[in-house]
């Protein structure tokens, strides 16, 4: 058997990207021949992976799942519609929310290093498998636990995801449930970032009064209705915003905070939305633009 050192490892791991674990067992097979690792590493398809980690990957899936009093919604992403909807990625995807249920973790760092459920790989091994299984970079992006009386919705194939935090003196009354899903629904389709006014930080609400005020300034209003100007639109800010001031999405004629009141009352209940979270698949990440007629362009020079 050879003498494999760090220096060997890391040697191999520059040349590849692939993980230290992964590079020592590689050269260990490999008798300490750096190109037969290499050639270990591709036919594993590990060093494919690697290769993959740079395209951007912005198609997949948002999952929620609940067990019990706990609950998880994640987004995980591939780079194509074809990849997200097969049944090898949704796999993985129900694999990673199981994963996230059974282990308490930080961050997406500290859930690579815990076994995936169901298999003997680590999440980190078991991502790279699928990678050159399926053939597309994967990547774990976010997600964020909760517990208590959860309700969770998906829309879309996953486009869209929320799961909702109530409390409730009657948490198993049927009604009380539904009203809970009617909230993952409201907040699903109308995309509120506070659950009310009281959430919104100060510094927030403090720019848009002086965005406001300064259009308001610009648009030559008379001093005397500026200020109500100003008031009116700080009040559609909420309603657009906050999720118990906007229009409730089955009736419009009443705001969602006024629903849920009239559910707690018609059941003889307290109701209150304690957190929701509501992700959009690939939000923030910038896509790739391909311009086909640029492209040829560029393969006939």
């Amino acid at each position: 058997m050879a003498n494999i050192t760090a220096q060997d490892v890391k040697e191999l791991r520059d040349m590849t990207g692939c993980g230290m674990m992964d590079c020592k067992r590689a050269l260990e097979e490999a008798d300490g021949n750096r190109d037969e690792a290499v050639k270990i590493l591709r036919e594993k398809g590990q060093a494919k992976a690697v290769k993959k980690a740079g395209r951007i990957a912005a198609e997949g899936v948002v999952k929620t799942k609940v067990n019990g009093d706990k609950g998880v919604i994640v987004e995980i992403n591939c780079e194509t519609d074809f990849a997200a909807k097969s049944d090898r990625f949704l796999e993985l995807v129900e694999v990673i929310a199981d994963t996230l249920l059974n282990n308490d973790v930080a961050d997406v760092e500290a859930l690579k290093s815990v076994t995936a459920a169901g298999t003997s790989m680590t999440v980190s091994e078991y991502l790279t498998d699928k990678i050159a299984t399926i053939g597309e970079n994967i990547q774990i992006r976010r997600f964020q636990m909760l517990e208590g009386t959860l309700i969770h919705y998906m829309h879309d194939g996953g486009r869209l995801g929320t799961i909702v935090k109530i409390a409730s003196d009657k948490p198993d009354n049927a009604d009380v449930i539904a009203c809970g899903k009617n909230i993952a629904l409201q907040a699903t389709a109308m995309g509120a970032e506070y659950i009310s006014r009281d959430d919104v930080p100060a510094d927030v609400l403090a720019n848009e009064k002086d965005v406001q005020t300064k259009l308001v300034e610009q648009e030559g209003k008379p001093a005397n209705v500026a200020e109500k100007i100003v008031e009116g639109r700080i009040r559609k800010f909420y309603e657009e915003k906050c999720l118990l001031d906007q229009e409730y999405f089955k009736d419009p004629s009443m705001k969602i905070g006024k629903y849920i009141e009239s559910v707690a009352k018609a059941q003889g209940c307290t109701i209150t939305v304690e957190q929701f979270v509501r992700y959009e698949r690939g939000e923030g990440i910038e896509k790739k633009e391909d311009n086909f007629a640029d492209e040829v362009a560029s393969m006939i020079k």
